[in-house]
């Protein structure tokens, strides 16, 4: 883990890294200089002798002494940001790089995930300028340790020896709370989630209906009691581990002490012998002790760091053969195929061996009821995942030979849960072709097009509006005035538009793309999406089957196989699913 973290040093900041390294090893140096210097102006004080000199050293290096620590702070803190810049970077891109949806489902890989966010970032710089410390406490402890190899050099093999179990316990701290970590991820992200309730609009709602707050906040507390018990637990165990290690250094330091002055009174030693020996037996037992410390922090930066490595390296989650053959138009359809699918091999299956066609330029209608597997096709024909049997084609050719981006491109979508971009009006509808992201007009027709540019238009600042109370951009600051939330339909709307600002897609995906939207506004949908549907090559997916009567094609989904499928009037004249499901609906409005 430490030549990774070294090679994106070089990369990221390696002129800051040396003068950190510097700056380290003068600060490493001063407090031996300024003990030998202490000895000097003693003697002199005692024996006679020229004391302007070596005092004027002793000003500069307490200036020195004083100063340091605040420079070393500054530029760790420096390290600390290029650091966090570059990690987060490269961590978006990793995450970008998986293509599919499956690691972002799997419970294992998002406590990595959160473990990398969270502290990944900063493990680099952490464990760079820990290494660093143990560089300048081990120089600080070698000058020490030269002095008192002068004075009495049994006394350096005591300070060593009692430095060695300090190592140890250390480095078994280190192991032991970075596992720790590990395995309070889950507690602490459940934490995190209903912490976050108490300030999400989304959640205000039934929290305030349903009395919700006693019942999430027990739950935080009981998740932040896992928490905090594992953290106390490994609080005490380093508190009792450091008063030993203390005692022992004190016991070292005072039978030191008790020596040297037994060694002055029978004039072995002058004053500035006992002034340099105290010094250099406090110097390298700090010195050591800074050493261990940062090799301990080091240890355990680079333990934590390998979540990040974790996700930086991890493999991509949907296999892509090369850069892919180009998408053509669509003239034929998209086949599925006797197509199988489950998303693990001990859950059940999804699709079983479902086979139908989506026309091209035509409208296919997807029902059923919810579990049927009408999601799951939308994922394999946006290509989150693969089919585990059976194949997906494009005009006669598998999905899985196009090239991703390409294919991807040919589509729009409106999902169910679309996003709420906390972004301006603009970049919400933008955002569905970022190569035209500036390009207003495109997103002034979009909008017109979903039926919100009144809405956006009269917003406090038309497009510009930011769509939040919480997160405000840097040019508008935190005045709440410039930032709206929009309602449901509204959001719905401005999703359409999102969906319509790709131009180049040959196929669009709408699932239930009006659920939000009130009779009239649905009606006008429709028409709209009538239009939008000529000529291209459509999936709509609804639970309200009076708006899938007019698609050329319905299929109907049940337990993952094709039940029916049919235009609207064969399926009404076969009387089976459809059928049934269309008079109950009818029934409703009779």
């Amino acid at each position: 883990m430490l030549r990774p973290a070294l090679a994106l040093a070089r990369e990221v900041a390696a002129p800051l890294l040396v003068l950190r390294l510097a700056v380290g090893v003068v600060t490493a140096v001063v407090p031996v200089g300024v003990a030998w210097l202490m000895k000097v102006v003693l003697d002199r004080l005692v024996g006679g002798g020229e004391l302007a000199l070596p005092v004027a050293g002793l000003a500069l290096g307490g200036v020195a002494a004083a100063a340091l620590p605040q420079l070393v702070q500054y530029l760790d803190a420096e390290l600390g940001r290029a650091f966090t810049l570059a990690t987060r970077r490269r961590l978006y891109a990793a995450v970008g790089r998986l293509r599919g949806l499956a690691r972002h489902e799997d419970p294992e890989f998002q406590t990595r995930l959160s473990l990398a966010t969270e502290v990944g970032p900063a493990g680099p710089a952490e464990v760079l300028t820990s290494s660093i410390g143990v560089l300048q406490g081990a120089a600080m402890a070698a000058g020490f340790l030269s002095a008192l190899a002068v004075v009495n050099p049994w006394m350096l093999l005591v300070v060593l020896a009692a430095a060695a179990p300090t190592l140890h316990v250390e480095l078994a701290l280190s192991r032991h709370r970075a596992a720790m970590i590990t395995r309070l991820g889950h507690a602490a992200r459940r934490e995190h989630f209903y912490a976050q309730l108490i300030s999400s609009v989304e959640a205000a709602k039934e929290m305030r209906l349903y009395g919700l707050d006693g019942l999430f906040a027990a739950r935080m507390a009981t998740e932040l009691r896992r928490v905090d018990a594992g953290y106390r637990a490994a609080d005490r165990r380093e508190l009792r581990a450091q008063a030993l290690l203390g005692g022992l250094g004190a016991v070292v330091a005072g039978g030191g002490l008790a020596w040297a002055v037994a060694a002055a009174g029978r004039g072995e030693l002058s004053v500035g012998d006992v002034s340099v020996f105290v010094a250099a037996v406090a110097g390298v037992q700090g010195g050591l002790s800074v050493a261990i410390s940062g090799w301990a922090q080091a240890h355990h930066a680079l333990l934590l760091f390998g979540h990040y490595q974790h996700i930086v390296r991890a493999e991509p989650d949907l296999p892509v053969r090369g850069p892919g053959r180009p998408v053509p138009d669509l003239r034929t359809g998209i086949e599925f195929r006797d197509v199988w699918f489950r998303y693990a091999d001990d859950l059940p299956w999804t699709l079983r061996g479902a086979s139908f066609t989506l026309g091209a330029g035509a409208a296919t209608a997807l029902v059923g009821a919810n579990g049927a597997g009408k999601s799951t096709v939308v994922k394999l024909l946006c290509r989150f995942y693969d089919p585990t049997a059976g194949r997906i084609l494009w005009d006669g050719t598998d999905l899985r030979e196009l090239d991703l981006d390409a294919l991807r491109r040919r589509i729009g979508a409106v999902f169910q849960d679309f996003m709420h971009y906390e972004l301006s009006a603009a970049e919400n509808i933008a955002v569905g072709d970022v190569a035209a992201l500036e390009d207003r007009e495109r997103v002034a027709q979009a909008a017109a097009w979903a039926g919100v540019a009144p809405v956006v238009e009269a917003l406090p600042r038309a497009y510009d509006t930011m769509l939040t109370r919480v997160y405000m951009s840097a040019d508008v600051g935190d005045d709440p005035v410039t930032g709206v939330v929009l309602s449901g339909g509204q959001w719905q709307r401005l999703a359409l538009a999102r969906a319509v600002f790709r131009r180049d897609a040959a196929v669009v995906v709408l699932d239930e793309p009006s659920s939000g939207l009130d009779a009239a506004a649905e009606h006008e949908l429709h028409e709209r999406l009538r239009e939008l549907r000529a000529g291209r090559t459509s999936l709509l997916i609804s639970h309200r089957l009076s708006t899938v009567r007019d698609a050329d094609l319905v299929v109907v989904l049940a337990d993952g196989v094709v039940a029916e499928s049919g235009t609207h009037a064969e399926l009404m004249a076969l009387d089976g699913r459809y059928a049934t499901l269309f008079r109950l609906q009818a029934s409703g409005y009779a």
